[in-house]
């Protein structure tokens, strides 16, 4: 796969959100995808590019001076497992690093309810060092606990 990461980039709702809308066992919560869309518009995203064509973004959040979060992942399916999301995660690293961002935290779904998506999902972070930190009920809902990972940086 020969692809390009761009950013960071700002008001990319348009070319994000058909991702999501695209990846319903992850984004499945017609809600939170409307979340996303108001919330890219303003935060600092990349893109992954092959040949014009958007295949996977990543918008980041600054909370603080020392802490950002992956707020919104996602590639799209026939893209997965091709180095794109890795790329993705690098760039944002290298980009909180340069503000002098510590730590990075995501957010997922806890393993309390099980999801093959989300198991794989976990996966990938912990594979490029974010550990889990602790699960919530409340963040999101009973039915969807929340599993922040984090990593110092």
């Amino acid at each position: 796969m020969d692809f390009k990461i761009e950013g960071p980039l700002f008001q990319q709702s348009p070319v994000c959100v058909p991702i999501l809308r695209s990846l319903p066992d992850w984004f499945g919560i017609e809600a939170a995808i409307l979340e996303y869309e108001r919330e890219i518009e303003h935060l600092p995203t990349f893109l992954a590019n092959e040949d014009g064509s958007v295949l996977g973004f990543l918008s980041l959040k600054q909370h603080n001076p020392f802490s950002a979060e992956i707020y919104v992942m996602a590639v799209q399916l026939q893209a997965h497992r091709g180095g794109i999301g890795r790329a993705l995660v690098a760039a944002a690293d290298f980009y909180a690093r340069n503000l002098g961002i510590e730590y990075m935290q995501v957010k997922t779904l806890a393993a309390s309810r099980p999801n093959e998506e989300y198991a794989r999902t976990r996966a990938f972070y912990e594979a490029l060092g974010f550990r889990p930190l602790e699960a919530f009920s409340r963040i999101w809902d009973e039915n969807n606990p929340c599993l922040v990972m984090v990593k110092r940086l």
